[in-house]
């Protein structure tokens, strides 16, 4: 039975705290794996509301879904599933101990209208995303929420990820404990993945400190990134340099190769953070990035363009080589990709 959409609030009470889950990633660098949860009557633990949006991925989802069950978190967690562009699965529903609740996407097609319908649809002090291919590592929640309640009005919190790429993990740290405009402007900081955001509820909601996930961001790309640079400019990020994490990177992503949108998301970003195109190693490297999709996309007169906006800004900045080589036909853009992304990283 499919499940209607529901305007109220989700108000599951928690289930008894499941044992930690062993298949969730350790991270390399070993060192989540010997922190120590503090006793939970020592403190009040704000209730944490986890999104998880899905599309097409039952076998990812689950393993999604039991990475964020097996939290060791002490406080109230609740977990809502929302299916965008797919049929719900409403037999997720049943669990025996956090309860989840399965919902259609009854906002803009794609994924910031899911995300957006997850956090209205609750009613936790804090909330969470976590993407349907993504898995979490036990203490990830606990972790986050205590350095965010302890630094004083701070919003939004993020951590460190580790990256799977046809099977190898690499770790991909910040550096820094704290994340700022200036940061952001600079580089989008990929190991601040979405399914590393928690933040308070109220600041997400229409007219709150900082605004929902943007609906109008072209296919639902860098939509991550300008929600950081908006929560930034309320107040720096607190960061949690730990790979908390782990993100499924390859043909699991529904983006990989939709070059159009992903130079129309740019685009989209650079007209509506000025910070970005003001910072000049930030712009070159967002005009590398426009002109390796551009040759990818085979538009060669657009990647000549950006590869000399790229080069104007900062001439060592290496996305504008990778085009150049792209353009001369010397190597493809796919494959450059790939070579670093069994690295850990990306264009």
């Amino acid at each position: 039975m499919k499940p209607k959409p529901n305007t109220g609030r989700f108000d599951g009470s928690r289930g008894a705290r499941p044992a930690t889950h062993p298949a969730a990633p350790a991270g390399p660098t070993g060192a989540v794996a010997t922190a120590q949860a503090p006793p939970a009557g020592s403190r009040d633990w704000p209730a944490v509301g986890v999104v998880i949006p899905t599309r097409n991925r039952p076998e990812l989802l689950r393993k999604a879904l039991d990475a964020v069950r097996a939290q060791d978190y002490p406080g109230p967690l609740r977990v809502i599933v929302v299916f965008d562009q797919a049929e719900p699965d409403a037999a997720l529903a049943v669990t025996d101990d956090r309860p989840v609740l399965v919902l259609s996407n009854w906002r803009q097609v794609g994924l910031a209208g899911a995300r957006n319908t997850g956090i209205t649809a609750l009613d936790t002090e804090l909330v969470a995303f976590c993407d349907d291919d993504d898995s979490w590592h036990p203490a990830k929640l606990r972790r986050q929420v205590d350095a965010l309640v302890r630094e004083p009005g701070a919003q939004f919190a993020t951590c460190a990820v580790e990256v799977e790429f046809e099977g190898v993990v690499h770790a991909r740290l910040a550096g820094t404990d704290t994340v700022t405009v200036d940061h952001l402007a600079r580089s989008r900081m990929s190991m601040l993945h979405s399914s590393g955001f928690v933040a308070r509820r109220e600041a997400l909601l229409a007219g709150g400190a900082i605004g929902p996930v943007s609906e109008d961001a072209p296919g639902s790309q860098n939509e991550d990134w300008d929600l950081l640079l908006r929560a930034a400019r309320r107040h720096p990020i607190v960061h949690v340099d730990e790979p908390l994490v782990r993100v499924l990177w390859g043909r699991s992503s529904f983006y990989a190769y939709e070059y159009t949108t992903k130079i129309s998301s740019l685009r989209w970003m650079m007209a509506r953070h000025p910070e970005i195109s003001g910072c000049r190693p930030g712009a070159a490297r967002v005009y590398g990035q426009l002109a390796c999709w551009s040759a990818a996309a085979g538009d060669r007169r657009q990647a000549w363009r950006w590869t000399r906006e790229s080069v104007r800004n900062n001439w060592r900045e290496p996305r504008a080589a990778i085009a150049l080589a792209a353009l001369t036909g010397a190597v493809k853009v796919e494959t450059v990709l790939t070579a670093l992304h069994r690295r850990g990283h990306g264009i």
